[in-house]
């Protein structure tokens, strides 16, 4: 047998870790007899000391489960990411094996390699500092010290840098034993499931057991009892569990049950029991360390609809169906079973002709329907019929009994009985009725008035009221289809308008009306009689009587001879115009089309146009602008958003329409035409009525785009000017051409210009000054004189070079080129015209002597000066140097004189 359940509560706690001291000498803290850096962030309050910890212990694990020990060294120094060794011991200070490493592989103990490479233990890192020691299936001979070592990268030894917890292993003696529930229980009957739960206590574990319910694939936790001794519902039985509609009974040794209050068919399904093994950590945590489900079985409700019987029947003996006379009493009797009758609520009602009459209702109170006294008579019999039936709806209710009688009711089945027919015999009104036409329309759109007059009325009682129903047949072939009748309409003995389906919103309108203009006299009234309005017409009345608990009921009917409305039909026709108002014979230019529209047999009406275009006869039709009747203007597909501003669509007339569009493009040539189409109103605030259509003549858009012309001259205010003045040659282009916009919008126009020199009259070959883009960028060639070269540009068609300070290399011919840039008013595109060079002017620089010569000449007189001065030095040194003191030698008389040379 196995030992009692018990629920116990412990807490341990477990010093992992130790943190060595640190000698202080004075008011300074030495780290291993060096000063802290306090430039370390995490050391500005002192030294780093290692702290390695693992999970709390003493950990308690089931043989076979999976076992997870974590590991984490914080306030170190060195890498970020740490490595860890794991050990064990199977004491305390016993010896310890080697498990794993998170960096070496060839760490583990060879009784533990295998383990290791089958991945049955291994190694997690979480983290750069934390890592989870696994182990798959954690055996017995597993249990011990498990030690978690970190090597060292700390600059300093300090702190700790193992860290050990104890895992204990104990055998897996969960058992659980549920007791197997009946399989097929009634609906709002108690459902109780038993449930056996133990283990054999070795170590402080704890259980819980859960019981749930599964629907297929999908299981559903219905309450779970432990380890805590607290209760937890799933989440679609906490109000049931609140309400006292699921109960827990704990029992002896383990034994549990579950009992479900008042079943429905939403609690069939297989249910199973769960029980779980805990244990309880330091630090609060609680464990799971085993769990076991066993399934106790399937369970079906029978739903209380198979077992309810209803039936009904009369305590007077008559014959069926009963016939009484007016003022004898009648009795009803509604007998009901079930399998289930005690568990059930019921709520009684009895019908008449399938109308509530009276309703007990589950609070025993009974309320009676007063309005549906009233039955229908049935036409041609002599005798008031009514049908009593008894109707049972059964509820169950869904709180239990601690809920104190306010839980709430679920209807479990409805039931009807068979019908007991009972009829009371009654003297039938008698009486005569005629139909008349007041107003006959001759043509569509007139008004219509038919009365339907009441006499030679009999036997009806005392209160009695008469009602009228009017129907309509339609003639062969008006409306497209066969002939049929439909009720237009009817006034029952309240006076109470019952509209038929096919005239209701005609009727609510008010575009028909019914009405009673005297207590004989009936009136059907159309305020414009329409095509389909032709037919036979017949009107029906009905006699109303009070019948004994105050209501009315139709005790009689009588219908009057067809009635034949009609007049010569002429259909109505459109004739619409189209004509050009005025003419875009060039790109953007304004078209104008006009539309009138003349109109037989139509009346007052309203008109919707459709502004079509095609760009040849045989191309798609595309609609440009709608107006509605109500003069809502639209925009159709093949409107360019961009364009919107330039299309215009009015109402010129009571039957004229305009249509306008400015700019018109090559993209815009085709046909145009009207397609316009006329509504009529029954009366103002009303629907519109499509009654005609008709399409105008075409109006042809067609165009040839020419684009404008263009031509440039160039002129100088002076052609000769002085050295470093300024220059100034004018470049003017005028523009001529069919397009509007060019010549009036700045904006649609622009140039490019280019200025071009050469030093020659008339020379070919020239070399780009100067230019600017159309959009106003300027580029300079570069140039080797002194001078500069701007451009300005004046207006829209002028642009002015200028050169200044100018030398006599800028002499010579000068032209300017211009490249225009225009809008297209057809396409809307920017387009290049071909290139206009100007004339040529001829720009002459003045050459001034004294400039050009003074320079060489003080160049000269300073040289000639220099080489004299330099000439005189050099001669007087010469002198100084060279002369020396001689004897002069007397000449000999000789004839034969020396030879000598000087």
């Amino acid at each position: 047998m196995s030992p009692n359940f018990s629920i116990l509560f412990s807490l341990s706690f477990t010093k992992n870790f130790l943190i060595r001291p640190i000698e202080t000498a004075g008011s300074d803290l030495e780290c291993g007899g060096l000063q802290p850096d306090f430039t370390n962030q995490e050391a500005k309050c002192g030294c780093l000391a290692r702290v390695v910890t693992v999970s709390p212990g003493p950990l308690i694990r089931v043989g076979g489960q999976t076992v997870s020990i974590r590991c984490d060294v914080t306030e170190y120094g060195g890498p970020s990411e740490q490595d860890f060794e794991w050990t064990m011991t199977k004491e305390a200070n016993g010896k310890k094996m080697n498990i794993i490493s998170s960096f070496d592989a060839r760490f583990s103990d060879p009784s533990l390699s295998k383990r290791v490479a089958s991945g049955d233990i291994s190694v997690a890192r979480l983290k750069d500092n934390e890592v989870e020691l696994k182990i798959a299936e954690v055996k017995s001979t597993d249990a011990g010290f498990y030690w978690c070592q970190t090597p060292s990268t700390d600059s300093v030894i300090s702190g700790n840098y193992e860290a050990k917890v104890q895992l204990t292993v104990i055998l897996n003696t969960l058992k659980v034993s549920p007791l197997t529930p009946p399989p097929v229980v009634p609906e709002g009957s108690d459902l109780t499931l038993s449930c056996n739960v133990t283990r054999e206590l070795s170590h402080p574990t704890y259980l819980s057991v859960t019981w749930s319910v599964k629907r297929g694939a999908t299981s559903e936790e219905i309450l779970t009892f432990g380890p805590q001794g607290d209760v937890v519902t799933g989440a679609k039985y906490t109000r049931r569990y609140a309400d006292g509609g699921i109960r827990l009974v704990p029992g002896k040794n383990g034994f549990f049950e579950l009992v479900i209050s008042k079943v429905t068919t939403s609690d069939e399904g297989t249910y199973e029991c769960n029980g779980t093994e805990w244990t309880y950590e330091s630090g609060g945590k609680w464990i799971k360390i085993v769990e076991s489900t066993k399934e106790m079985g399937t369970v079906a409700v029978t739903p209380t609809g198979q077992s309810l019987s209803v039936k009904a029947w009369s305590s007077s003996p008559s014959s069926t169906p009963l016939l009484l006379s007016p003022g004898e009493k009648l009795t009803l009797v509604c007998s009901v079973s079930a399998d289930n009758l005690p568990a059930l609520a019921l709520e009684v009602t009895w019908l008449a002709d399938g109308r509530e009459l009276v309703t007990m209702e589950l609070s025993g109170v009974v309320i009676s329907n007063t309005s549906s006294g009233g039955a229908q008579g049935k036409r041609g019999e002599a005798t008031l019929e009514r049908v009593y039936t008894c109707r049972i709806r059964a509820f169950i209710e869904k709180g239990g009994r601690s809920s104190g009688g306010g839980g709430r009711w679920h209807m479990a089945a409805e039931k009807t009985s068979s019908p007991v027919t009972v009829k009371v015999a009654q003297i039938k009104p008698s009486f005569t009725v005629t139909l008349e036409a007041v107003l006959n329309p001759k043509m569509t759109a007139e008004p219509t008035e038919l009365a339907c007059r009441v006499t030679n009325i009999t036997h009806l009682p005392l209160g009695g009221r008469l009602g009228v129903t009017w129907e309509h047949t339609t003639l062969p072939g008006i409306g497209g289809g066969p002939q049929t009748s439909h009720p237009i309409g009817s006034l029952d003995g309240y006076g109470n308008l019952l509209p038929g389906s096919t005239y209701s919103d005609r009727l609510k309108s008010g575009v028909i009306s019914l009405t009673r203009v005297q207590p004989d006299t009936f009136k059907l009234r159309f305020l414009r009689t329409q095509e389909i309005d032709m037919g036979q017409y017949v009107c029906t009345v009905s006699a109303w009587s009070v019948n004994s608990q105050g209501g009315i009921m139709n005790t009689s009917e009588y219908q009057s001879s067809q009635l034949a409305v009609r007049w010569d039909t002429k259909r109505p026709t459109l004739n619409v115009v189209a004509k050009r108002v005025r003419e875009a014979s060039v790109g953007g230019a304004t078209f104008e089309m006009s539309c009138t529209v003349a109109s037989e047999n139509l009346g007052e009406a309203g008109y919707s146009v459709l502004i079509q275009l095609q760009d040849s006869l045989q191309g798609t039709v595309r609609t440009i602008m709608t107006l509605s009747p109500d003069n809502v203007l639209q925009h159709g597909e093949a409107t360019d958003p961009s364009r919107r501003d330039s299309l215009v669509l009015t109402k010129s007339g009571p039957a004229e329409f305009q249509f306008r569009l400015a700019g018109v493009q090559l993209s815009d040539r085709g046909f145009y035409w009207c397609d316009i189409t006329a509504w009529t109103k029954q009366q103002p605030g009303q629907a519109w009525t499509r009654a005609t259509s008709a399409e105008s003549n075409k109006v042809r858009i067609d165009f040839q785009e020419n684009g404008p012309s263009y031509s440039v001259a160039i002129r100088s205010d002076t052609n000769i000017v002085n050295p470093w003045e300024t220059a100034k040659m004018e470049c003017s282009l005028t523009v001529q051409g069919s397009s509007p916009k060019t010549g009036t919008q700045t904006d649609d126009l622009a140039y490019e210009v280019r200025w071009f020199f050469t030093r020659l009259r008339g020379g070919e070959t020239t070399t780009l000054v100067a230019s600017v883009d159309r959009f106003g960028v300027v580029t300079k060639d570069t140039r080797n004189s002194s001078s500069d070269i701007s451009i300005e540009r004046k207006d829209t068609h002028t642009y002015m070079l200028n050169i200044h300070g100018t030398q006599d290399s800028d002499s010579g011919e000068y032209h300017c080129v211009a490249t225009p840039w225009y809008l297209s008013a057809s396409t809307g595109a920017w387009t290049q015209a071909k290139e206009l060079p100007s004339s040529r002017v001829f720009l002459t620089v003045r050459f001034a002597v004294w400039d050009s010569l003074k320079l060489p000449l003080l160049y000269g007189v300073a040289a000639s000066i220099g080489v004299g001065l330099f000439s005189l030095v050099l001669g007087l040194v010469c002198a100084q140097c060279c002369c020396r003191n001689t004897t002069h030698t007397p000449r000999s008389r000789n004839k034969l004189m020396d030879l000598e040379m000087d």
